[in-house]
């Protein structure tokens, strides 16, 4: 992860050596006295007796000891282990041999494949010149009918898809990967479960969509900091194939237990804990990263889906509420319409694209907010429509919301990425 090959580190090599000395070891944090070392700086702890040694990352500082954080199994690290400082940000090498590749946090194949070595990049970099980006006017179709309808992304646009626990927010995902225009699917597994890897690569992702796509995989039982670079990492293979002019769809599943992790984090460091738990570092991070796509002068464009897993069904909860501000948009899944056998089970009420009229034309924005309408009428008269108290004829919107709102389940419901014409089947939703 930290290396392109000999020629590389013979270059960034130091010539005087800045060692220290582990004192504590407490949660997941190894306090050191010494070395010489700065924020973000990857050491290497040493273990006795010819036991394997551990990489680690500086990410604090307290009363003139350093702070690491393991990037790997700690057995065998003791009090008064040597530390050497590496000199080198962390980083990874990145070439387009990871194609059709399932990696891990460090860049490596998990199935023990060799990939070329490549473009070596810092896993952090300073903020993107906002005048170095290109407007998003350009419109991508997801193959997912509904989102091309109503909630219509842009090249280099960030949406975040919101649903609870098994709601289908991996699946949509796994379903978008395979259809989508995309030229490199980059997909980011942070904190799930090791059976669900597998899972999603052979059953949601398939063979036709893993030719073109880099999964990067951190599963939950991988230490905070690994969850955290594997999103970076994710990030940074974006950037280097849209550099490389590509237009690129950035997948994460998921952003939360990207906060999870930072919080954990925060935390052992000593960060003073705010709204449930997540500390002010969780709140920095998630611009930070998201803010790494979109469309540049210089390149390609990064398309970004972030999903979001909402705790307890609350949409306002910490995570859910700074996310759905900071992006350029939301879908929405319900577990009410999940429920009722709708997939995807997207709720076009609560769902928003902010570049929605900038990339669609005036007809469909009418077909659109017509349905809209009568969707809300319709739920608005629900609970008399169910409960027999409405009588047919009674109220010509209604009837008509009653007939609208049939097409629509209908129209979420069939086979997603069939229709070359999302105009004509909202014109026939309307009926």
């Amino acid at each position: 992860m930290y290396s392109s090959g000999l020629g590389s580190i013979i270059e960034q090599c130091e010539t005087v050596r800045r060692t220290g000395r582990v004192e504590q070891f407490y949660g997941a944090v190894l306090e050191c006295m010494g070395p010489d070392a700065f924020l973000g700086e990857v050491c290497e702890v040493f273990a006795p007796h010819d036991m394997a040694s551990v990489m680690a990352e500086v990410v604090g500082f307290r009363h003139g000891r350093v702070l690491l954080m393991p990037l790997g199994p700690v057995s065998g690290i003791h009090v008064g282990s040597e530390v050497i400082a590496s000199g080198l940000p962390a980083s990874v090498s990145v070439s387009e041999s990871m194609l059709g590749k399932v990696v891990n946090a460090f860049g490596q194949p998990l199935d023990g494949s060799l990939v070329e070595s490549g473009k070596l990049m810092p896993l952090y970099r300073p903020p993107i010149n906002p005048m170095d980006r290109v407007p998003a006017n350009e419109k991508l179709r997801t193959g997912i009918d509904v989102i091309d309808a109503f909630c219509s992304l842009a090249k280099g646009q960030r949406i975040g898809i919101f649903a609870g626990s098994g709601v289908g927010k991996s699946t949509l995902l796994g379903n978008i990967a395979k259809r989508c225009e995309a030229d490199v699917n980059v997909i980011a597994l942070i904190g799930e479960r090791g059976r669900e890897v597998i899972e999603f690569i052979e059953d949601n992702l398939g063979p036709e969509g893993l030719k073109k796509s880099i999964v990067v995989v951190a599963t939950a039982d991988e230490p905070a900091l690994v969850r955290l670079h594997a999103a970076f990492v994710a990030t940074v293979v974006a950037e280097y194939f849209s550099s490389c002019g590509k237009d690129v769809m950035l997948y994460m599943d998921s952003i939360t237990r990207l906060a999870t992790a930072q919080r954990e984090i925060g935390l052992a460091v000593g960060e003073p804990p705010t709204s449930r738990g997540y500390t002010p570092s969780t709140f920095s991070l998630l611009p930070q990263i998201t803010e790494r796509a979109g469309r540049f002068k210089d390149g390609g464009a990064i398309t970004a889906l972030y999903t979001v897993l909402v705790e307890g069904d609350d949409f306002n909860e910490p995570v859910s509420d700074t996310v759905r501000s900071i992006l350029d948009g939301h879908v929405v899944l319900t577990r009410q319409l999940a429920n009722q056998g709708v997939y995807p089970a997207i709720d076009i009420l609560e769902s928003l694209s902010r570049l929605y009229k900038r990339i669609n034309d005036s007809e469909h924005q009418s077909f659109v907010r017509q349905i809209i309408k009568y969707e809300s009428i319709f739920r608005e008269s629900k609970e008399l429509i169910e409960l027999g108290a409405y009588t047919e004829g009674s109220d010509v919107e209604i009837d008509r919301a009653i007939k609208v709102h049939k097409s629509l389940i209908k129209f979420i419901s069939e086979d997603v990425g069939t229709r070359t014409n999302i105009k004509q089947a909202l014109r026939s939703v309307l009926g």
